[in-house]
């Protein structure tokens, strides 16, 4: 058993107290059961990729910072991808403020699937045609897919690294993925489907978010590997209360059937990812006797301190 769990701490200093706050047994003790493993980051949180994807295309095979993320999710939508060059399209709202340009992502818009299969239509008859070679799918109500040629190989940032910050910074350097993202801008700027949001009083779908560029390559992930991503949209909606209770939630369900796992002598791995890291635990070799001495007084680690350089 491998689990992984991204956004397990962050920078912000909020966040950093509540994980110290924070009461997570199952966490703590089956910290204390394994041994650091090491790490995929480089401790900088200004990469265009964040550790946890880096650390999935590490686990597909894939050794660059440029994985097909949005080939991967067509494919795990139930659909082929081929050789098209895919990208991921995510609706946002971009939220003007003092301080700038704060991207919002699609769970605080309240889209309904039939708005978001309206929206994404009407962008594709008018920017993604067939005719041109462009293809399209609509993967849920909150990421769609494009794919052209064009596409391949063109470096953006995750959305992951966007949302609920400053687009600014992470503006993608691509002539074509800017223009892209301006088309989109210009054709939902007082469009009918948002005037009508507008009339119930919700935030207008006003930009999309351009991701995950490639064809599709690398392998299918571990089988043993479980990603458990409750904690991403708190995270990514700066809800800190909810991130505290997914926590708790993942220590009571999977982290607690780990510990038990580890406990009882089984091959137990553990990576916890923040913003700069992902860094990895195993269970070390131990006998039987210790397996004992683990069960009736198993050894603590001290959450936030494990998780502090994440």
């Amino acid at each position: 058993m491998h689990l992984m769990i991204p956004f397990a701490s962050a920078l912000d200093p909020h966040f950093e107290g509540a994980l110290r706050e924070l009461d997570l047994p199952h966490l703590s003790r089956l910290l204390g059961l394994l041994t650091p493993a090491g790490h995929v980051g480089d401790a900088d949180e200004t990469t265009l990729l964040p550790p946890h994807e880096r650390f999935i295309a590490r686990q597909r095979g894939v050794m660059d910072d440029r994985p097909p993320t949005a080939a991967w999710r067509v494919r795990a939508a139930g659909q082929e991808p081929g050789d098209a060059a895919w990208a991921l399209l995510t609706p946002v709202h971009f939220a003007v403020g003092t301080d700038g340009v704060t991207a919002m992502g699609p769970q605080t818009l309240d889209l309904t699937a039939d708005e978001s299969r309206a929206f994404f239509e009407m962008l594709s008859l008018a920017l993604f045609p067939s005719a041109e070679g462009w293809r399209t799918a609509w993967l849920s109500t909150g990421e769609w897919a494009i794919a052209h040629d064009e596409l391949n190989g063109l470096e953006a940032a995750s959305v992951d690294r966007v949302l609920n910050r400053g687009v600014e910074t992470w503006y993608p350097q691509s002539r074509r993925l800017r223009t892209l993202l301006n088309e989109v801008q210009m054709l939902l700027h007082d469009h009918p489907l948002n005037q009508a949001r507008e009339a119930r009083r919700l935030r207008p779908l006003n930009a999309a978010w351009i991701s995950g560029c490639g064809r599709d390559r690398g392998g299918a992930l571990p089988a043993d590997l479980q990603v458990e991503d409750g904690l991403r949209i708190p995270m990514l909606t700066g809800d800190l209360y909810a991130w505290g209770e997914a926590w708790k939630a993942l220590d009571a369900g999977p982290i607690g059937q780990a510990f038990t796992a580890a406990q009882s002598g089984g091959a137990v791995s553990l990576t916890l990812s923040g913003e700069r890291r992902a860094r990895t635990w195993t269970r070390r070799p131990a006998s039987g006797w210790q397996r004992l001495k683990e069960r009736f007084a198993p050894p603590n680690v001290a959450v936030a301190t494990a998780l502090e350089d994440l």
